[in-house]
């Protein structure tokens, strides 16, 4: 299947959409004989501790997987318990296994079911006896000393990038592999947990760049994570030799897999580089199982948006947990079922097939079994719809992994992911269906399906990226931009001017403002025409709104329209002097103007971190407002209506569909959710051009709604949006 598939699958004509007809894809209803990893729709997974052999019910689960519908399952075998009679000298076996295989009798039973099957290891830490053996097996902090385990003291944590991964999991593997059979081995915490300074490490870093490992800023310790400076050149080496050693041994697990079963692969839990990860995975879990502190429900989301740029439409499965994920670790807890359906309908909605985990075989609580049970039985009665081919936005974000390495060091850098979780909250409260975009994967091949690419602070870009913009500009797109984009190489290294300038129409000045205490922006209307820029819409009453905290100072070298200029920094006591010395200056705060059929948007404050921060209302306006401008065309969804919804567009194989997640909730920023609150919404969707309306559907409420088909666009009325809804078009 093409990298990126539902690239050649999207066209737009004249600002029409079109979908294209029926090519047969990975993800169109499965044929007999296609892979286990194009097949299966609904997961479970089962994380077992080393009391549950003999003490938890098999077949229980077997009849509530059965329940579920669920074709494929993840379950727990081996690394630091076996779950079976291993032979291998070392690999410690559950004292409560006894002479049985209870892990034989759950896999045979999955396979009667015909379910894809997936065993998990889990090498990160070993018991007393590996120590005694082999005490270079064992993460060794700076000072020397070796690394007891900081949750468990009678364990002690492996090297990850040594022989205990290199040769003795994959022994493991191997074992399971020929006991077994499974289509996948899962590995949990394979990577390591900060620098080691193992003997191993030693000499492999030093062959690879001719230095000793860089010395860690903390870890210094038997239970902290030994981490370094990501500006010292040393440990940017070390990073880079790190990641090429995960590869290796990547490569090394999968390659042993394959010989003794082809179709099988060795699926690693997380890399350090998304590029290498859509590259060379044909299947994945996105393991981010749960919320935690102010993390919001998006973020699901966003997740699966970020992978989804480098594996195309690749099967992305999204482990969420029935429990609580705080940082006090609560592993028998169950999470509020409200928080639960939120969770997956945001995974389920930006394209992650679901998979549930619970922690030991024991339940102590039976409160998330019927939720996840209706859950997956909606997902099974309408698998047709969900089997997705394209997403249908026209919107990218791009995200900068090369950017978040290098970037950061000075104070008005701080908070770098700010900037864009500013753009994607911006977004949502939009109701615009939007992508995410790899940095690295900017040829126009990707970015065909867009029309409009949003750059929240992307600092580190290369010549060639900048390039290939302003060739995505000139062919007609259009291109929205904050605070320093473009000011540093792919390095890190500052530019003496934008390396998109000539976009952006204005070159740097030598300076970044802040963070700067009560400036203001100036909104004022055409001084010829007296009309206000639509960038203003819902704002024409404001004579000027906060500023942002920090501001690049550039110059512009074209003309610019001036909607938004700068009110300087006042003095904020006494309260007698609270007043603007400057009310008004001709420093424009935003930088319009049209390129061809393209448009592009400068904004050289940090207005999408500030608005993330902080939340001002008039912040998210002015962005959105900016977006709308900038795309210049009629979205594909209009939703209409109270609320907080997040909303996404997909193209099936004879149907397109429009998700709407709920997400009106006092928890939305803090969960739980406690419950949840319904809204009412009117729906505009925009028919493909090429395509013909034969039915709607109201998926997982079951309603036929009534609709109304004028003008080409679809308009119905969705009551009562409680958490996840799935519009259904039938298209002939």
């Amino acid at each position: 299947m093409h990298r990126r598939s539902f690239i050649k699958k999207t066209a737009v004509i004249g600002g029409a959409y079109a979908i294209a007809g029926t090519t047969t894809l990975a993800h169109a209803t499965s044929p007999q004989g296609t892979p286990w990893f194009n097949r299966s729709m609904r997961w479970a997974q089962l994380a077992f501790v080393e009391t549950d052999p003999g003490n938890y019910d098999p077949d229980f689960w077997l009849d509530y997987f059965k329940r579920l519908h669920a074709d494929g399952v993840l379950l727990s075998a081996g690394g630091i318990v076996a779950f079976y009679p291993t032979q291998i000298p070392l690999h410690y076996r559950s004292a409560w296994l006894k002479d049985k295989d209870v892990l034989g009798y759950l896999v045979a039973g999955c396979r009667k079911m015909n379910m894809s099957l997936i065993l998990r290891t889990d090498p990160h830490a070993a018991r007393q006896n590996v120590y005694e053996a082999h005490p270079d097996w064992i993460h060794t902090n700076f000072n020397g000393e070796k690394r007891k385990h900081w949750a468990n003291p009678d364990l002690w944590v492996t090297c990850a990038l040594g022989p205990y991964n290199f040769d003795f999991m994959k022994q493991v593997n191997q074992e399971i592999m020929a006991r077994y059979q499974p289509d996948a081995i899962f590995s949990n915490r394979w990577s390591g947990h900060g620098i080691c300074y193992c003997e191993h490490c030693k000499r492999n870093f030093q062959t690879f760049s001719g230095n000793d490992l860089p010395r860690s800023t903390t870890g210094n310790n038997s239970t902290a994570m030994a981490s370094g400076d990501k500006n010292d050149p040393a440990y940017r080496k070390y990073v880079e030799w790190r990641t090429e050693r995960l590869r290796e041994l990547w490569f090394l697990w999968d390659s042993e897999i394959r010989k003794q079963k082809a179709t099988a692969r060795f699926i690693p839990n997380g890399f350090p580089d998304k590029l290498v990860t859509g590259k060379h995975s044909d299947f994945f879990f996105a393991d981010q199982q749960a919320r935690s502190g102010v993390i919001p429900p998006w973020s699901n989301g966003k997740h699966a948006k970020e992978l989804r740029a480098t594996m195309g439409m690749k099967p992305q499965v999204g482990i969420f947990s029935v429990g609580i994920e705080e940082k006090n670790r609560w592993k028998d807890s169950v999470q509020d079922n409200a928080e639960i359906k939120i969770w997956v309908a945001e995974g389920t909605a930006n394209g992650l097939l679901p998979c549930f985990v619970k922690f030991g075989g024991q339940i102590y609580d039976k409160r998330w079994l019927s939720t996840v049970e209706k859950l997956y039985q909606n997902y099974y009665k309408n698998e047709k719809y969900l089997r997705n081919l394209n997403p249908l936005a026209r919107v990218g974000v791009v995200y900068s992994e090369q950017t978040d390495k290098n970037y950061g060091d000075k104070e008005w850098q701080k908070n770098y992911s700010d900037h864009s979780n500013g753009v994607y909250h911006a977004l949502i409260e939009d109701r615009l269906p939007f992508e995410m975009v790899n940095d690295q994967l900017l040829d126009a091949e990707y970015l065909k399906p867009f029309k409009l690419l949003i750059l929240p602070n992307i600092a580190a870009l290369s010549k060639a990226q900048c390039n290939q913009l302003q060739k995505f500009v000139e062919g007609g797109g259009s291109l929205v931009a904050t605070y320093t984009t473009s000011l540093y190489d792919e390095a890190g290294k500052q530019l003496p001017d934008f390396g998109l300038s000539n976009l952006f129409g204005v070159s740097y000045d030598q300076g970044v403002e802040g963070p700067m205490q009560n400036s203001y922006l100036r909104l004022k209307s055409d001084a010829t025409t007296g009309k206000f820029h639509p960038v203003l819409k819902n704002l024409e009453e404001a004579y000027r709104i906060i500023n942002a905290t920090h501001r690049v100072k550039v110059k512009p070298n074209l003309s610019f329209p001036s909607p938004v200029t700068l009110v300087p920094s006042y003095p904020d006591l006494p309260m007698e002097d609270v007043f603007p010395r400057k009310p008004d200056t001709e420093i424009r705060e935003l930088y319009l103007r049209e390129v061809g059929k393209g448009r592009v948007a400068y904004i050289p404050g940090d207005l999408d971190r500030t608005f993330w921060q902080i939340l001002s209302s008039d912040h998210g306006q002015l962005l959105r407002n900016t977006f709308r401008w900038a795309l210049n065309e009629e979205p594909m969804v209009e939703v209409k209506g109270p609320g907080v919804i997040d909303v996404t567009t997909w193209q099936q194989q004879n149907s397109m569909t429009v998700h709407l997640v709920n997400l009106t909730n006092p928890m939305m920023l803090k969960g739980p959710f406690r419950e949840l609150i319904p809204v009412d919404t009117q729906v505009s969707i925009r028919v493909p051009a090429n395509k013909k309306v034969i039915g709607v559907h109201l998926l997982l409420s079951g309603q036929k709604p009534a609709f109304e088909l004028k003008n080409n666009l679809v308009n119905l009325q969705v009551s009562q949006l409680t958490d996840h809804e799935i519009i259904a078009l039938d298209l002939g």
